[in-house]
């Protein structure tokens, strides 16, 4: 099943891949919406993109049958492991991983903005997307809809403006995260952050992630 459906202003809604010849540029947001936090578990059901022009492409994932296999989503697959687009993600340890185990595709090269706030906003331990488009942006984002079905048929109106606002406002976010990070002499160290995040996210998956195989913590 494919096709698209135009959800009221800048938002359009994919079933199972973007479409062919859509071109988002070459530093796009990605988010992503799930079932839960574990990427074994629970099955990936929404990606949103945006190139940062104040639109959003959401694409749905829908498994062939109840508990089945997922959308193959070949266009979807070619953006997120093109070398030559950047994808800009908030806290994107998680999103990178769940992409990689859904679709066997290795997820880079990467941004992550919770990363550049935490290296440079140290005066706060408010890294989340809301805190910062709020402070930084003067943007205020609903997170209401955060723990509702995502595996729905059906999403809501209020669902894909929430999945929405998740990616509209990460080139806004990273331009000012970047400035500072530049400022405060850390752009580089970011940027190894960055690199390594496709490899944390394996790391992530094999259950590496407790304990932490970089944490001093010994039985």
């Amino acid at each position: 099943m494919s096709g698209k459906i135009t959800a009221g202003g800048p938002i359009t809604l994919h079933r199972n891949d973007l479409p062919d010849g859509l071109d988002l540029g070459k530093r796009v947001a990605v988010d992503t919406e799930t079932m839960g936090l574990n990427p074994h578990r629970d099955r990936l059901c929404l990606v949103q993109l945006s190139s940062g022009d104040g639109t959003a492409h959401l694409v749905q994932i829908i498994p062939d049958a109840p508990g089945g296999k997922p959308a193959d989503c070949p266009n979807l697959k070619k953006l997120l492991s093109d070398p030559s687009v950047e994808k800009l993600m908030h806290f994107g340890r998680f999103d990178v991983a769940v992409l990689q185990h859904t679709f066997g595709i290795t997820v880079a090269p990467v941004i992550c903005t919770k990363i550049a706030a935490r290296l440079v906003c140290t005066f706060t331990d408010r890294h989340g997307l809301a805190a910062l488009c709020r402070e930084m942006l003067g943007v205020e984002i609903s997170k209401q809809q955060q723990s509702s079905d995502w595996g729905a048929p059906e999403l809501t109106p209020e669902q894909l403006a929430y999945a929405a606002s998740d990616v509209l406002y990460l080139h806004a976010l990273w331009d000012k995260l970047e400035a500072l990070l530049v400022r405060e002499n850390r752009r580089e160290l970011a940027q190894a952050c960055y690199d390594f995040l496709p490899t944390r996210a394996r790391l992530d998956l094999l259950g590496y992630e407790d304990p932490d195989i970089f944490s001093h913590r010994s039985a």
